[in-house]
């Protein structure tokens, strides 16, 4: 990505995580205390008033339908997920294309006892930094920062550079990245995730559908987040077809594949009041244990 288009993206998905936070508790999917201290400009103003908010998402929703469903659902998704591992013993958790992602802020469970790495492109991260410095009033310890450009640079020679630890039993978040890197790029960092992470590491991602890429699907909302992407000078490049993400990770050195779709999603978190809201369904969302290293 451009460099001004890494931060928007980064600014749009912290807006939506605001706007969902500024909900009762009773009503809110997920839930990002940090997330409106990371925005600026419209952004910024909009996450001052809750009606001005409601009127936003309303009108993503009408140009957009699911999207915002989608990305507080995998959120809370990606959020369930890192408790779990937590809770199993993670040592390490590397969070890539990391944008404005406040986990390592927001998990006490993580501070004083997993090193969390943050890979992201300079441009991106260095606006970060500032922002949890004003946020935090310094650095926490626990978080190294891993500045990459993912197009020019190794990630394995910048983790490594950054006290990375292949041996730790590590997590990877990769949200929200693959549908717009090449089939290479994806084949590349899956590889280095199989072969240099300790025993019991795991990858959550999420991914597009192939038929969003071919531009095929009929699914409400896949047609438009397309025409929204290329907008912004943007596109989306890769995808898996639905039903394969099993058989295409475990070629890669994965297994005990958990892939959840957007319809369990929807089933699981949009309940009571939230039963009318829309999910987009062309999505997948996985979870997956490295194979044992031979």
């Amino acid at each position: 990505m451009k460099e001004e288009k890494a931060s928007r993206t980064a600014a749009g998905t912290a807006a939506y995580r605001a706007a969902e936070s500024m909900r009762s508790e009773g009503e809110r999917v997920c839930y990002d205390p940090y997330a409106k201290r990371f925005l600026d400009g419209v952004y910024s103003l909009l996450a001052k008033s809750r009606l001005l908010t409601k009127i936003a998402i309303w009108y993503t929703d009408r140009i957009v339908p699911g999207l915002t469903g989608h990305v507080v659902a995998r959120t809370r998704y990606i959020d369930d997920c890192l408790k779990a591992c937590i809770e199993d013993g993670i040592e390490q958790l590397v969070i890539l294309g990391a944008g404005y992602d406040s986990r390592a802020y927001r998990f006490e469970e993580l501070k004083g006892k997993v090193k969390v790495f943050e890979a992201d492109h300079p441009s991106t991260q260095k606006v970060k930094i500032e922002k949890v410095k004003s946020i935090l009033g310094s650095l926490p310890d626990h978080v190294v920062y891993v500045p990459i450009d993912f197009d020019k640079e190794k990630l394995d020679k910048r983790l490594f550079e950054s006290g990375y630890d292949n041996n730790l039993k590590t997590l990877f978040i990769w949200e929200g990245v693959t549908p717009y890197l090449t089939a290479e790029a994806v084949d590349e960092t899956l590889a280095f995730i199989a072969k240099n992470s300790g025993e019991g590491s795991s990858i959550i991602l999420d991914y597009a559908f192939q038929s969003v890429v071919d531009g095929t699907c009929e699914l409400e909302g896949a047609k438009e987040i397309l025409e929204q992407i290329e907008r912004r000078g943007e596109h989306i490049i890769f995808g898996i077809e639905e039903g394969t993400v099993e058989g295409f990770l475990s070629q890669r050195g994965f297994s005990q594949v958990e892939n959840v779709t957007g319809d369990l999603l929807k089933s699981m978190y949009f309940k009571g009041a939230n039963q009318n809201r829309k999910v987009q369904l062309f999505h997948g969302y996985v979870h997956a244990t490295v194979k044992l290293r031979e």
